[in-house]
C-alpha cells in the first residue's frame, strides 16, 4: 500500500455507495488543502488521519445527491470531481481534531489523560501495554497481578514474561497487550483475521426505499444530517468523536452511558459536544424497553460495547437488524468481529502495543525513533523502549470510518438498501503498517496553527478546536458544548 492509498480510504464505501471515483491524484485532491506531512515518525499518519476523513467527504457527496441538496449548494460537483463544493478539510483541522484532548482546556487546566498504572510496563522478558485508567479496570489489573493495592506492582510484572501478563489481565477482564514485532503480530489468529477484512465490513440488504422528502425533512446544505437520530452506544474516543462530528452536522445524537460504569469526565468533556448524555441501566426492565423504544425510533445506532455484553439485552447487530430493518447499525471494537479476541477488550493504545506499532515507534533512552526496527538486544536491551503514534490516530481514524459508514447507509436506505458495518481498531493499525515506510530523514517541516474555541459550559471555560470540516464553504461549529453528563431525558430531542 502506497500513501496515495491511504487517502482513498473512501474506497471501502464502494459496496453501500458503488464504485466512488477518485481524483488522479489523491495528494492534491479538492476535498483538503495544506501540507501532507506534519507528525513526526516512520509511518504515513497523516495519510490516514486525511484519508477517513475523505470517506466522510465522500459519503456526504453520496447522501446530498439523494438527498437533491445540490440546488442549495451541495452535491453542485460530481463524484469524479472530487468534494462537494463547499465540503472539505485541512491538514490544520485534521491535526487538531485528532488531537482534541491535547488542546482541551477547562478554566486553563489541561485534562489529565492517563492514570499511574496505564502505559508501557518492562515485564521479565520484554515490555507490556496496560490499561487501566478505568476504576473497574485498574482493580482487575491489579487482582490478576495478585495485588491489592499498587505496592508491588513493578516486581509482580518482572516476574513473568509479557505474554502471561497479557493472558492473565484478559482473563480477569482487564486490558493489557504484549508488545510485539509486526511479524509477530501478523503470524498471529487474531493478527491475520483484523488484517482480512475490509477497513468498514459492511453487512447489508435490500428493503423499501424512504423518500428523501419523508425521512429528513429538516436537512439542509449548512446541516446536511438535520432530522437524523442517532442512539449512541460508545465510549472513550472513536465512536464518541464519530459521533460528536455528526451531531455538528445536525443530527440528533443522544448518548446513552451504563450508571454503573461511568466515563471518564475528561473525556466527556471532549468529545460530548453536539449531543445530549443520558443514563440508562439496562439491567431494568423499564431502562431497557425505554432503550428499545429509542432505538426503533432512531435512523442510526452507534454500538461500542462487547457483542455478548449487547446480546444480552437484544442491543448487538444481529438482534437490532432482525428487528428494526431500517436501522442502520455501526459498531467497533478493538480486535474485529471475528477471531479468538473478538470479545476481548482492548484500546488504541493495547492495539498499538500487539500489532507492532509501538515496536516500529520504539526508541533509545537517548530519543527520537532508530530507523523503525529493533535494536540489538531488542526488548532484552536496557537501553530501548516501546513508543507510540503521535496521536490516538486509530481512535480517530476509525470514529471517522464510523461516521462515513453511518452516513453512506443513509444515503443508500433511500434507495432501498438498509445494513450495518463494523469496524475495529485492528483492522485499522492492518491499513496503517500496509503503508509505505517514511524515511527517516525526511521530517516533516510543516508546523501547524491550532484553530481554537472558547465557550462556557456547565464545566467552565473550555478552550477547544472545532470539527475538522467546512461545509457550504464555512467552517462547521459545535451548536453547543457538552451538556452534564447522564442528565439528558432518555427521549429524542423532537420527539
Amino acid at each position: 500500500m502506497s500513501h496515495a492509498d491511504l487517502l482513498t480510504l473512501r474506497r471501502f464505501l464502494a459496496p453501500v455507495l458503488g464504485e466512488v471515483p477518485e481524483p488522479e491524484d489523491p495528494g492534491s485532491a479538492d476535498w483538503w488543502e495544506g501540507p501532507r506531512r506534519w507528525w513526526s515518525g516512520p509511518l504515513d499518519v497523516e495519510g490516514l488521519a486525511l484519508g477517513s476523513l475523505g470517506a466522510l467527504v465522500a459519503a456526504l457527496e453520496a447522501l446530498a445527491r439523494v438527498r437533491g441538496l445540490g440546488a442549495r449548494g451541495l452535491g453542485a460537483r460530481g463524484l469524479g470531481a472530487g468534494a462537494l463544493a463547499g465540503i472539505s478539510t485541512s491538514s490544520a483541522l485534521v491535526s487538531a481534531s485528532f488531537g482534541s484532548i491535547s488542546h482541551l482546556r477547562v478554566d486553563g487546566a489541561p485534562p489529565d489523560v492517563w492514570a499511574p498504572l496505564s502505559g508501557f510496563h518492562a515485564t521479565g522478558d520484554g515490555w507490556v501495554r496496560l490499561h487501566a485508567n478505568y476504576p473497574h479496570h485498574a482493580e482487575r489489573l491489579l487482582a490478576a497481578l495478585g495485588l491489592a493495592t499498587a505496592e508491588g506492582f513493578d516486581a509482580a510484572l518482572r516476574e513473568r514474561n509479557a505474554l502471561e501478563v497479557e493472558r492473565d489481565v484478559q482473563a480477569a477482564r482487564g486490558v493489557a497487550g504484549a508488545v510485539r514485532s509486526p511479524q509477530e503480530w501478523a503470524a498471529t489468529p487474531m493478527g491475520q483475521t483484523a488484517a482480512s477484512r475490509p477497513w468498514i465490513d459492511f453487512t447489508l440488504e435490500n428493503g423499501t426505499p424512504r423518500l428523501a422528502s419523508e425521512a429528513v425533512p429538516l436537512a439542509t446544505a449548512e446541516q446536511p444530517l438535520a432530522g437524523v437520530r442517532i442512539l449512541d452506544f460508545t465510549r472513550v474516543i472513536a465512536g464518541p468523536s464519530a459521533t460528536r462530528l455528526l451531531g455538528a452536522l445536525g443530527a440528533d445524537v443522544l448518548r446513552v452511558d451504563p450508571p454503573q460504569l461511568p466515563e471518564l469526565l475528561d473525556q466527556h468533556i471532549d468529545t460530548d459536544f453536539a449531543k445530549r448524555s443520558a443514563l440508562a441501566d439496562l439491567r431494568t426492565p423499564e431502562d431497557l424497553a425505554r432503550v428499545r423504544e429509542l432505538a426503533s425510533e432512531a435512523d442510526v445506532v452507534f454500538l461500542g460495547y462487547r457483542t455478548s455484553g449487547l446480546e444480552r439485552f437484544g442491543l448487538d447487530p444481529l438482534s437490532l437488524r432482525a428487528v428494526l430493518p431500517h436501522l442502520a447499525v455501526v459498531s467497533l471494537n478493538a480486535w474485529g468481529r471475528e477471531g479468538p479476541w473478538a470479545d476481548v477488550r482492548g484500546f488504541d493504545s493495547i492495539v498499538q502495543a500487539t500489532s507492532g506499532i509501538a515496536e516500529i515507534y520504539g526508541a533509545q533512552h537517548d530519543g527520537g525513533w532508530h530507523d523503525g526496527g529493533w535494536h540489538e538486544g531488542g526488548r532484552h536491551d536496557g537501553g530501548w523502549r516501546p513508543g507510540a503514534l503521535p496521536v490516538q490516530a486509530l481512535d480517530h481514524s476509525t470514529g471517522m470510518g464510523m461516521a462515513a459508514a453511518a452516513v453512506a447507509l443513509l444515503a443508500a436506505r433511500e434507495r432501498g438498501v438498509t445494513g450495518s458495518a463494523h469496524l475495529s481498531l485492528a483492522t485499522t493499525a492492518a491499513q496503517l503498517l500496509r503503508s509505505r515506510p517514511m524515511p527517516p530523514d525526511q521530517e516533516p517541516s510543516a508546523v501547524l496553527e491550532v484553530p481554537l474555541r472558547h465557550a462556557q459550559s456547565a464545566y467552565g471555560l473550555l478552550d477547544f478546536v472545532p470539527p475538522p470540516l467546512r461545509v457550504a464553504g464555512q467552517q462547521l461549529e459545535y451548536p453547543h458544548p457538552p451538556e452534564l453528563y447522564g442528565t439528558a431525558d432518555l427521549r429524542w430531542r423532537t420527539a
